[in-house]
């Protein structure tokens, strides 16, 4: 199995991408059971708080490249798919980030309602590098919470940053020691649990109702011109490549 799901305490919801062989890359077989499992979560009464981290000391290395070397996509990508389920989900979700976190495995911050992370763990948004273009709604989320000129150096450059440069960009809430975000995950999540269910769903689209159409509408279009990209000559070339090493 790619994921694990558990209920490790009463209203807590557990879910860790487990391919460290992969470094957790995400597959489609792992996207499917990541909207799956979020799907779940917000349909079950009993779920007060999701967290979501990665196993092996290592939280995802983005989008598992050798699913990208097949250019055909039909309707909404199983990457698209789960960042929908992701921002849909009613419950409050907490990020545990530890190791690397790169490409999607930064963007799908921008929908976690809060984020932590160890201090050795290094972010990365490499989309130019491959030839491809911002997703995840990053090209809207990362300049209103980061501010456009750090948000251009980000995804224009994609260079590799850290746990502190993550927390100034508003990306994460703090960084921690190394090792420790899952247990601030957790000690975050049994809070929001402790709290009236009702009043935590609606802040929760409170904080979010002005923005949700024009975040849905930026994940539609850069997903068109993501995957355009991702057919194209330079991202081939580059998937290839990368794969070589």
């Amino acid at each position: 199995m790619s994921l694990r799901v558990a209920d490790p305490e009463p209203g807590i919801r557990l879910v860790t991408i487990d391919r460290p062989e992969r470094r957790n890359a995400l597959d489609r077989a792992t996207y499917a059971g990541l909207s799956a499992a979020f799907a779940a979560a917000g349909a079950d009464e009993t779920v007060r708080a999701v967290v979501l981290t990665g196993a092996g000391g290592c939280f995802t290395a983005g989008n598992d490249l050798r699913d990208f070397q097949d250019v055909e996509t039909d309707g909404d990508s199983p990457g698209l798919t789960f960042l929908k389920a992701l921002r849909g989900c009613p419950k409050p979700v907490v990020a545990a980030v530890e190791g690397h976190a790169v490409g999607i495995g930064t963007t799908l911050l921008l929908h976690c309602d809060l984020a932590y992370a160890g201090d050795g763990a290094r972010f990365r948004l490499p989309f130019t590098a491959l030839g491809l273009s911002p997703e995840g709604g990053s090209s809207y989320l990362l300049p209103l919470i980061a501010g456009t000129k750090r948000a251009a150096e980000l995804l224009m450059l994609g260079e590799p940053f850290g746990a502190a440069e993550a927390a100034a960009a508003g990306l994460i809430n703090a960084a921690v020691p190394q090792g420790a975000a899952l247990d601030t995950a957790l000690a975050r999540v049994r809070a929001l649990a402790a709290l009236p269910p009702v009043s935590i769903a609606a802040t929760k689209r409170a904080l979010r109702r002005g923005h949700d159409d024009v975040v849905a509408r930026t994940l539609a279009e850069e997903a068109q011109v993501f995957h355009g990209l991702r057919r194209g000559p330079d991202a081939q070339a580059a998937f290839a490549a990368f794969l070589r090493r």
